[in-house]
This record gives structure tokens, C-alpha cells and sequence, in this order.
């Protein structure tokens, strides 16, 4: 078992002495505009003389070592950030750790959904982020521990963290395995921000489990013969998962398994009282699940686990289309879902799906806009995810015989064309497609780099888009004047409020999102209280506490737009300003104000 970051190759002091040589070669550039050229230079050049492949990482490595003798210059982000790889993991403001759950039955039946029986349900073993998770036997300690450190190798400061929880419905988990998954995540963050690694126990466990289950070996040996083909199916998903997961696991003789993954809600606290002032913080938790599955006890559940925001699978806003794709709960499911999650001061991730079986693109592009007129929608973020045909989906039959086709990748383009466009300026559009390889795919008229070539249509027509994705000021400088302005929307339950910092172009600096409720909320914490759901600063992510050169954070942007939010909210009538804080930022709440309270922070206005 291996973890998922590259380990990196052995150097010898000479090999070491000409690596310090490359780097001084490079931060002698006066102008940062040739150091890209020059830093591949400079690896070629050192691949050539040792006789192996030297990449970036290596120079990162030797740097972090030799910082601030032999000539280098300190160690600090702005050092960092010559020679870093991947620059955009961190313009954000955060870095973002994706992990994934165990294989587990799905409430679903949804025809355009995987039955990949290696992962859970709606993921495919070839997308990145699985690979990730099966070489790490879906261990959330070790998902999350071997990304920092890939970050890390690639000159990233992981101090900053979204933590992302993925596959298929989290509600559906046992409540001992959610909160177990949950402390893992945590105690793997504040275990690397100490300098401790305790990976090698974790997989001395894992080990042992999986040899008291016999677990692997049914899966190595029977795989080719479970797989699901979606145009016979012989096999459904949770009949499969049940027989080759779930059963081995309850009928071993000392249930090891079970035992590993059971922690308290005591244990977990603790560990979330550690991020509070950690090297390595956790400021925002997302989990992912069905609307069907939201309630008002799971959202208390899952606000208790430290989680700030959902990602919830909308996938239509018709009955019909719903029913015909049977996806098992109605358009009503979701209206409810959203109420409650925004009530609870949640962000809402909505996933939306165009092309799905009983669409056609006059509706799809009518429903886009209904997702940010109708007051019962209207989402915080969103991923668009075309109808991809999966082999071992159950829509390969409506292919076959007709019932179903895709739409041309011109078609989709003119598609997403249209949504990039219409989308307002408070909401981000993550992504437009999903990152599925080709050849996993029965049809190829979904390029995994559709956005890029939509945008450069868009682009050389003239056209610019708004969301929040796309004005971010990313690594670039801000051109004043700064100002502050405000977009006020109406929701189901809430006047919606959305500050932001734009430099002269309109780019996007900060913002905050102060929910006004028009009801009392069922969280009896937020019983009358005003809400910030979100507050962001853009720019590259900064060490806790350190100011960057020329960049966004930490320069008041934060406290600037909560003290606005005050402001509003007192003219509103409010008396109470309450904020979904993740564990993370907590301290930093206290620090503006805000006593805790059992499940949020909270100020008089």
C-alpha cells in the first residue's frame, strides 16, 4: 500500500550543490517575467547532468533545506512562490483537500449514474481524486495527510485548509462512520501542522483489517467477474457492495473493521479544539449529499461534524425529467433542502445536469435561469455536468435503442456558452464538466476541457462572464480604486445580501454573504438572528498572520465587510449577528467580536 504523493528521488551533496546552483540562477532574474523559461531550463539542464529525470518538486525540497544560506535568499511565499508548481492550487485564498468514502449502498437509482463497484456510488476509479483515495484504501487520515504533503512538495504553505468530502450520499453513512471519517481528517491536519506522522500505524491497521475481512482478496480475485455492464446489469450496485464490502466486514471474526472506524463525538471535538489554533486549519468543511436525505436533524448532524457548506445534487428542476431519470425524490425535495440548509446558514453547492434523458437544450437553458430567479433555488456555487454515457450506467440501454442521445460538443458549447454568460455575480460556477477521462466514456463529445474552450470563444468575441470564478484577482494586483458595493436578492426564506471588494475592472478582492432572514429559523441558536454564511478573501494564500507584498489577504478586507454586515443588519432591525465559522476560524471570529455559542459564534449589534 502506497501513499499518494511521489516520493522524491535520492541527490548526493554534489547533486545538491548544483541544485543550489539552479536556484540561484533563477532568483537572480531581475523581472519575473523569463522565470518560467529559466526554471525549466535549469531542470533540464540538472536531469541531463545526473542522468535522471529532476522535476520541479526537488528544487522546492533543496530550497526549503538551504533557504537563507549559500547565497539563497529567506524562506517565505513570496521565495516560494517562484519556483512553486501549480500556482493555482493556492490563488483562491485557500488550498482545497479533496478525500472520498469507502464503496457504500446509494438510496439512488439514477439511470445516468456509475456503478464503478470499486468506489461509491457516482465516481469512476480512473478520475484523480479516486485514484487518490484507492491507493490509500479510502482512509480519510491518509487521503488527507499524503495531500498536504503533496502540496508541500510543491511549495505550497498548507496552513489554510477546505476540506472536501466526497462520495455518493453522505447521509446515508452510518453516524459512527461520518463522525469517525471526520475525526481522522482532523487529527490527520493538526498531526502534519505538529510535524507528526502517523501514517504507518494507520496502515498497520488497515493491514490487519483487511486480512481479519479477507476483504481484498475478494475484490482482486472476483472484480472482472462483479463488474456491472450497464447494458446487461446482472448486478445491482448495493447488491454487489453489501455482498464484497459490507457483509465480510460484519461477519469477521472480531470485527476489526467496525471497531476502527468508531470514534465519539467527544474525541471528535477534541480534535476540533486542536484546528482551532493549529499550523494547519480547517476553514470550511463540505460534504455531499441528496436532497431527500436533508433534514432538519442531518443538518444539525452535519453542522455538529464542523461542516459549512453542502454539495447537493439538484440534477433537474422537473418532476418529469426527475421520474424519468429515476432519481427517486421530487423537485419539492429539493426546495426543501435549500430552506433548510440556508435557514442553518449553510453555502449551497448545487450540481446541475443538462442533456439528462427527457431534456433538450430550449429546457435547459430556460431551467439555468429559473436556478437564479426562483426564490427556492438560487445556489451559492454551482457545478455543471453534462450527461456523460457510462458503460456500466443503466442509460446505455436508452442509448442503444435510441431513447437517449448526447448532445454535440458544439451544442454543449453553445450551452455553456449561454450559462457562463447569464450567471449573476454571487454565485461561482466551479465547474462546467466533469473531469472524466475519455476512454471512460461511451461517446466523446465531452473534452474534459470544454470550460477552456468555451471561455476563448467567449474571449475572442469580447464577451466577459461575472461569477465569482471568473473575476477572482487570482495572483494578479488590484487596480484602484477599491470599492464596496452590495447585490440584495430574495430567497425563499431570507433576504440575501452579497458584499464585495472590486478593484476599477470589477475584479473580485473579498466578499461576505449576510442572510436577512424573513422567518424563525429552526436552529434555535439562530432564532431571529441576522447571518454572515460566507466570507472570503481572494489573492494567494498567506501564512496565518502574514501580510504578502502586493496581495489581498490579511490586509482588512475580512473585518472591513463585517463591520459593514453590522452595519445592514442593525438598519434591518437585527440585534444579533450570528456566523457560521468553520473550526478553523474560530479564533479569528473571536478576535471580531463574536462569542461561541454552541454550534455558531455570536455578537450583539
Amino acid at each position: 500500500m502506497s501513499r499518494t504523493y511521489r516520493q522524491l528521488p535520492k541527490i548526493s551533496p554534489e547533486q545538491e550543490s548544483e541544485v543550489v546552483l539552479s536556484l540561484l540562477n533563477i532568483f537572480s532574474l531581475s523581472s519575473d517575467d523569463n522565470q518560467h523559461h529559466q526554471l525549466q531550463q535549469e531542470l533540464r539542464r540538472l536531469s541531463k547532468l545526473f542522468g535522471q529525470s529532476i522535476s520541479q518538486d526537488v528544487l522546492i525540497h533543496v530550497f526549503r533545506q538551504q533557504a537563507g544560506q549559500q547565497g539563497l535568499p529567506e524562506l517565505n511565499a513570496h521565495n516560494l512562490q517562484k519556483i512553486r508548481l501549480k500556482p493555482m492550487r493556492s490563488q483562491s485564498g485557500v488550498q482545497t483537500v479533496s478525500v472520498l468514502t469507502k464503496p457504500f449502498p446509494c438510496p439512488g437509482q439514477c439511470i445516468f449514474c456509475p456503478n464503478d463497484i470499486r468506489m461509491p456510488k457516482s465516481y469512476i476509479a480512473s478520475e484523480p481524486g479516486a485514484q487518490r483515495a484507492e491507493r490509500n484504501s479510502f482512509d480519510p487520515y491518509l487521503q488527507t495527510y499524503s495531500r498536504l504533503t503533496a502540496l508541500t512538495n510543491m511549495g505550497h504553505q498548507p496552513s489554510k485548509i477546505e476540506l472536501i468530502v466526497l462520495g455518493g450520499t453522505w447521509s446515508y453513512y452510518p453516524e459512527s462512520y461520518q463522525i469517525w471519517f471526520i475525526h481522522e481528517c482532523f487529527r490527520a491536519l493538526n498531526e502534519f501542522g505538529q510535524g507528526i506522522d502517523s501514517s504507518s500505524e494507520v496502515l498497520e491497521k488497515i493491514k490487519l483489517t483487511v486480512a481479519s475481512t479477507h476483504r481484498q482478496e475478494n475484490r482482486v480475485t472476483n472484480f472482472e467477474e462483479i463488474e456491472i455492464d450497464g447494458l446487461e446489469l446482472p448486478n445491482k450496485y448495493n447488491q454487489v457492495i453489501n455482498q464484497y464490502y459490507l457483509r465480510p466486514e460484519l461477519e469477521s471474526s472480531d470485527n476489526s473493521q467496525i471497531r476502527r472506524e468508531s470514534k465519539s463525538w467527544e474525541e471528535l471535538e477534541n480534535q476540533h479544539k486542536i484546528n482551532e489554533s493549529g499550523n494547519c486549519r480547517c476553514v470550511g468543511l463540505t460534504i455531499e449529499t441528496r436532497p431527500d436525505n436533508i433534514s432538519e436533524k442531518e443538518v444539525r448532524r452535519i453542522r455538529r461534524l464542523g461542516c459549512t457548506k453542502t454539495q447537493i445534487g439538484f440534477q433537474s428542476l422537473s418532476d418529469k425529467v426527475l421520474d424519468l431519470n429515476k432519481r427517486g425524490h421530487k423537485v419539492e425535495a429539493t426546495k426543501r433542502a435549500v430552506k433548510l440548509l440556508r435557514q442553518a446558514g449553510f453555502k449551497i453547492h448545487a450540481h446541475w445536469m443538462p442533456n439528462l434523458y427527457g431534456s433538450d437544450l430550449d429546457h435547459d437553458r430556460t431551467e439555468f435561469l429559473e436556478l437564479f430567479e426562483d426564490p427556492d433555488f438560487k445556489p451559492d456555487e454551482l457545478k455543471i455536468y453534462p450527461c456523460a454515457l457510462i458503460p456500466s450506467a443503466e442509460l446505455m440501454q436508452y442509448y442503444q435503442d435510441g431513447r437517449w442521445k448526447p448532445y454535440t460538443t458544439q451544442e454543449l458549447q453553445d450551452l455553456l456558452a449561454f450559462c457562463l454568460t447569464k450567471a449573476p455575480e454571487w454565485v461561482r460556477l466551479n465547474r462546467v464538466v466533469r473531469d472524466i477521462p475519455s476512454q471512460e466514456t461511451a461517446t466523446n463529445h465531452l473534452p474534459t476541457n470544454l470550460r477552456q474552450l468555451v471561455q476563448d470563444d467567449l474571449t475572442a468575441s469580447a464577451i466577459t462572464t461575472s461569477d465569482i470564478r471568473a473575476r477572482e484577482i487570482r495572483q494578479q494586483l488590484p487596480l484602484p480604486p477599491i470599492t464596496l458595493n452590495q447585490i440584495s436578492y430574495k430567497t425563499s426564506s431570507s433576504e440575501e445580501i452579497f458584499l464585495q471588494y472590486v478593484d476599477v475592472n470589477n475584479r473580485l478582492l473579498a466578499f461576505l454573504r449576510l442572510s436577512l432572514p424573513n422567518e424563525p429559523s429552526f436552529m434555535e441558536e439562530l432564532e431571529h438572528n441576522a447571518i454572515i454564511r460566507e466570507l472570503h478573501v481572494y489573492g494567494q494564500v498567506e501564512q496565518l498572520g502574514q501580510q504578502g507584498e502586493g496581495k489581498t489577504q490579511h490586509r482588512g478586507y475580512g473585518k472591513k465587510l463585517i463591520n459593514s454586515a453590522k452595519k445592514l443588519a442593525t438598519e434591518k432591525g437585527f440585534t444579533k449577528l450570528s456566523v457560521i465559522s468553520a473550526i478553523g476560524t474560530r479564533e479569528y471570529y473571536r478576535k471580531q467580536g463574536f462569542d461561541d455559542g454552541v454550534l455558531y459564534q455570536h455578537c450583539s449589534i
